[in-house]
């Protein structure tokens, strides 16, 4: 089963401390991001993926450039966003950048678009929140057209409408892949198959065998939308160490901190250790050692029947040296111990 499976990795370059706990510099992040991206080209990852946010906790605001600059020093993971906020930006300026970065690392560029789960762009850009729906649904509807070149003709009620018009450069492969990442609505998830986009499911919370139904759903739409053998992935969090319970205790303070600090912004409670125990027991939180992490992840690809899998490996503050570390497990360790298991099976 492990034949037409990936593997990535996402972050959104959160802000971190150094070993002291004092913060880094955003820019200092940014570089380490790369090295980051490096790093998961160099132990065998599959694709590495970078978040787009305008806040104070995320150095990331323009993921392609970063892509851009770890493009130019590796030479086969496929790199991409988690997401692009395609309703704050423009269409045409996405495929524009992303066909750049395709040519840039000669192919492997990819695009995971999707609302965001932060409106900072919204006001930032000068866009209505009122407009939230019709902004995606007309985005994307345009976007599904420009992917293959052009020429496209379109209109709608967000942005001027294009006639027999083509946008450059082109892409030696005639089309830029594209995925729409999904939180969970069923409109999102019918929207995705009707445009004949891949799915990625935002796995964030409680267990991902939940989300069961919404990959039938996305599956038998394909079908009635002749566009069936379209490809599934998730994007859950975790984090490897050495043991379980050394996993577990480095992450923790950071997650929680992390969550906190959103929450206190969406009224959500605090994060308690059992909570946290929870969540890694049952549900999303894909953390311990090599064998349990890749455990869980075969179990995920499995009940899901994924294509894909991606581990959201940075939170928080935590230091870059325990990034790295992540990188290197989920690459050399934990990758191999997944493919076996669902070889097995």
């Amino acid at each position: 089963m492990s034949r037409g499976v990936e593997f990535g990795l996402d972050t959104f370059g959160d802000n971190t401390a150094d070993a002291d706990g004092a913060p880094v510099a955003q820019a200092q992040v940014i570089r380490d991001v790369i090295e980051q991206g490096i790093l998961a080209d160099r132990a065998r990852v599959d694709y590495f993926g970078l978040g787009e946010h305008h806040r104070d906790d995320f150095a990331v605001s323009a993921p392609e450039v970063v892509l851009a600059a770890i493009a130019a020093q590796t030479s086969r993971i496929r790199l991409g966003t988690s997401v692009t906020v395609l309703s704050s930006d423009d269409p045409v300026r996405v495929y524009e950048r992303f066909a750049t970065l395709d040519a840039v690392s000669s192919g492997r560029a990819e695009i995971t678009v999707g609302r965001g789960s932060f409106t900072e762009s919204f006001p930032l850009f000068g866009y209505n929140l009122q407009d939230y729906e019709v902004l995606f649904d007309e985005k994307l509807e345009l976007l599904a057209a420009l992917r293959g070149g052009g020429p496209v003709t379109w209109s709608g009620s967000v942005r001027a409408g294009l006639s027999g018009q083509r946008v450059y450069p082109k892409t030696e492969s005639g089309e830029l892949p594209v995925w729409v990442g999904v939180g969970g609505s069923p409109d999102s998830v019918v929207r995705s198959a009707r445009h004949g986009f891949p799915m990625m499911l935002a796995i964030i919370g409680g267990p991902p065998q939940r989300f069961a139904p919404y990959v039938k759903l996305f599956r038998d739409a394909t079908v009635r939308f002749g566009h069936e053998g379209l490809a599934v992935g998730v994007h859950s969090p975790g984090f490897i160490a050495d043991s379980d319970s050394g996993a577990q205790e480095i992450l923790f303070p950071y997650m929680k901190a992390s969550r906190d600090r959103i929450g206190r912004e969406r009224g959500w409670p605090p994060m308690t250790r059992q909570s946290f125990n929870d969540e890694i027991e049952h549900g999303a939180m894909h953390v311990g050692s090599p064998d349990t992490v890749a455990g869980k992840i075969a179990s995920t690809v499995r009940g899901l029947d994924l294509q894909r899998f991606d581990l959201k490996y940075s939170v928080g503050q935590m230091p870059a040296n325990f990034l790295e570390r992540n990188v290197e497990l989920y690459g050399s360790e934990v990758i191999p111990r997944v493919r076996h298991l669902l070889d097995a099976t």
